[in-house]
């Protein structure tokens, strides 16, 4: 079935995992998300079926932040990932106190590597991302739209051994000992919100999201929260969609691991309690009729890490974060409607 490319790349921007071998997170453990997962997504829902998208990034960035002194000041340390995601979005056509109601699965598959001095490398699967309930509001014919909703991440990613210590496995001997961590062995709860103005072409989106961690079960650690914000001024002339995108991270309360059972010697105090990441770009899709292909770009334009407990006790920050480059690409389609065997949708439920 032929259905219009606005809802599919309106679909197409569901989530993205994230896989990085070094964050301004506890050491070496994987971030849950990838910053600006939902560029090009909005508060709006496609019609009734159930779609799928596959995505696939690479992120290219150099470690940056006071931690680089301890390492020779070496602004060249890379940090990479490249990801793909397949992922199922459901929309059974159900609605609950006016809201449209639907609901994502997606697993992401992941390669990472970290440069010298720690010449790390590793494969595996990331953990499973479900979000059981979104629900949409579609504000009359102004034009927009509120969505809200509840993503989780399952601790059932690819996970090696931990070895207690000053700082665990986390930071293997040279020649690369491999991550204790590519799915981490915790849960992840990511309440979210989207304001959408959504009309004559128009995609102008906020979305507002947090990543609440529970305890590491193989060390006792707890992230603190995460706080993220995507950006996307998009406009949709013919079967193009082009338009500026960014996106903003940071961390917004402090880590915790009890001095009794904590798996790192050393605590907190060698992983960053605050850090705050800005990258802007563009995006641009096509539509393609029964699928439609979006990708954007963005650059960290800003960078920031730190611990300012470390820094007081022992008089060095050892606080470090990334800063680097993005390239994402989104293919969605439709894999079933209610309305099969009718004619095609001719415009998506939700822009004007």
């Amino acid at each position: 079935m032929k259905l219009n490319g606005k809802a599919l790349l309106a679909a197409a921007g569901m989530l993205a995992l994230s896989w990085s071998p070094a964050s301004a997170i506890e050491a070496f453990v994987n971030p849950q998300q990838k910053p600006g997962i939902f560029i090009g997504a909005s508060a709006g829902v496609p019609p009734p079926g159930i779609y799928m998208f596959n995505q696939v990034f690479t992120y290219q960035a150099n470690l940056t932040g006071p931690g680089l002194k301890p390492l020779g000041g070496n602004t060249k340390i890379g940090d990479q990932a490249s990801v793909d995601i397949q992922g199922f979005l459901f929309v059974p056509g159900w609605t609950f106190l006016g809201a449209t109601y639907d609901a994502v699965i997606a697993q992401p598959f992941v390669q990472g590597s970290l440069g010298q001095p720690f010449n790390i490398q590793e494969t595996g699967v990331h953990n499973t991302y479900i979000v059981p309930v979104e629900l949409s509001w579609k504000l009359g014919d102004s034009g927009f739209a509120v969505k809200t909703g509840l993503g989780i991440f399952v601790p059932d990613g690819t996970q090696h051994a931990f070895i207690p210590g000053f700082t665990g496995s986390a930071v293997p001997a040279p020649g690369g000992a491999g991550y204790p961590f590519i799915g981490d062995p915790f849960w992840t709860f990511q309440p979210e919100i989207f304001v959408s103005y959504l009309k004559d072409g128009w995609n102008l989106s906020a979305v507002v999201y947090a990543e609440i961690n529970t305890r590491n079960t193989a060390t006792n650690y707890t992230t603190g929260t995460l706080l993220h914000a995507d950006f996307t001024a998009t406009k949709t002339i013919g079967k193009w969609t082009f338009g500026p995108v960014a996106y903003y991270v940071g961390q917004v309360s402090d880590d915790s691991c009890s001095a009794f059972t904590c798996g790192y010697a050393t605590g907190t105090l060698l992983n960053p309690q605050r850090f705050d990441i800005w990258a802007v770009g563009g995006l641009v899709g096509y539509n393609f009729g029964p699928a439609a292909l979006s990708v954007w770009a963005t650059q960290e334009v800003s960078a920031k890490a730190s611990n300012a407990a470390a820094a007081a006790l022992l008089g060095q920050d050892f606080s470090l974060t990334h800063q680097g480059l993005t390239v994402f690409a989104t293919l969605s389609y439709r894999l079933w409607g209610p309305d099969e065997g009718a004619k095609p949708a001719t415009a998506p439920m939700y822009h004007k």
